[in-house]
């Protein structure tokens, strides 16, 4: 009888010592810890990083390439404050990715050689004011502007619904994609949906474009949350419509996410819609997670969002390698 009482001790003491391991694994990806963990696996695999701005309050936006590929595919996460469940997708991806390619071994059943030939561009926050400001509140900006911010988020000092970036510009409204023609806007800078004055005047929005000019993806991929559903159509060229939607079907099959239908009234403004109208090649936005109104989803849903999307990446260089370099 003493003898079971110490194998469950010991059992519990396991466990414990288990789920401790899965919530650190699981800690909420603050900018912070995403910078920290973004270079130490960068140092680890030896791995290009580029600094390739700042936000509005001075936070490095970071990007990481894993491959050696001349040509490459892009994926991004984190363009609303509420959404950085993206991030922790896409830090995963880099950490799974760099390993399986640092080993020259296959991943879920794709080759990471291919990587020589398709090189994944990763930029897991793209909006690191506003996830800060969702995650921790105003207190680490400047007291002056606090109140502004109370202002834009309608009297609510509970800013767990913030969307925008620092200067409360709604970041996927402001690519020159349609932005003329936005609906629904408000007519201030908010916590939400205030598409700018003008295309492209936010820092982050500037620079991001500047830094997609330079690598020229073949195709890009931009996780959002929540609905696990697809966005792929924004006035795509009908000779390209049979060719951009395989791709979306492939990533349709492998998530279980639902294909926008009818794509054709998309409002444009998003970072999908510019790439799909500067480049004419595919691009899809990927709403990772059940729909959650007005605030972040719980890091509960990561392990399946993950087993859902943790092969997107080497599909989208598949893709491109076998679709897009033809074209090229």
């Amino acid at each position: 009888m003493k003898y079971c009482s110490i194998l469950i001790l010991i059992f519990i003491i396991a466990l414990g010592q288990s789920v401790q391991a899965k919530e650190f694994e699981q800690q909420m990806y603050t900018y912070q810890l995403m910078k920290k963990n973004l270079l130490s696996i960068a140092k680890e695999y030896d791995l290009e990083v580029r600094r390739f701005g700042q936000s509005e309050f001075g936070r490095d936006l970071l990007a990481v390439k894993i491959g050696h590929g001349e040509n490459s595919v892009f994926i991004t996460g984190s363009h609303h404050g509420r959404e950085w469940l993206s991030t922790h997708i896409v830090m995963e991806m880099i950490k799974q990715y760099a390993e399986a390619y640092h080993n020259s071994r296959s991943f879920s059943g794709h080759s990471s050689e291919i990587l020589d030939d398709v090189a994944i561009w990763f930029i897991p926050m793209v909006n690191p004011d506003g996830v800060t400001i969702q995650q921790k509140g105003i207190s680490s900006f400047p007291y002056l502007l606090q109140e502004v911010y109370i202002d834009m988020n309608e009297g609510d000092a509970d800013f767990t619904r913030w969307k925008a970036n620092g200067l409360g510009v709604d970041l996927n409204r402001q690519y020159p994609a349609g932005w003329d023609n936005i609906e629904g806007d408000t007519a201030y800078a908010s916590y939400s949906h205030f598409k700018g004055e003008k295309p492209l005047e936010s820092k982050e929005t500037k620079a991001l474009t500047h830094f997609t000019k330079q690598i020229k993806p073949l195709t890009t991929a931009a996780y959002h949350t929540s609905g696990r559903e697809l966005y792929w159509y924004y006035c795509n060229s009908f000779h390209h419509l049979q060719r951009d939607y395989s791709l979306t079907e492939k990533i349709s099959k492998k998530t279980g996410y639902e294909i926008s239908y009818p794509p054709f009234d998309a409002i444009g403004g998003g970072y999908t819609d510019w790439f799909i109208q500067e480049y004419e090649r595919p691009a899809v936005t990927i709403e990772l997670s059940y729909l959650i109104e007005d605030t972040n989803p719980p890091l509960s849903v990561f392990d399946e969002e993950w087993k859902r999307n943790k092969e997107i990446g080497f599909i989208l260089c598949e893709y491109a390698q076998k679709e897009l370099l033809v074209e090229k």
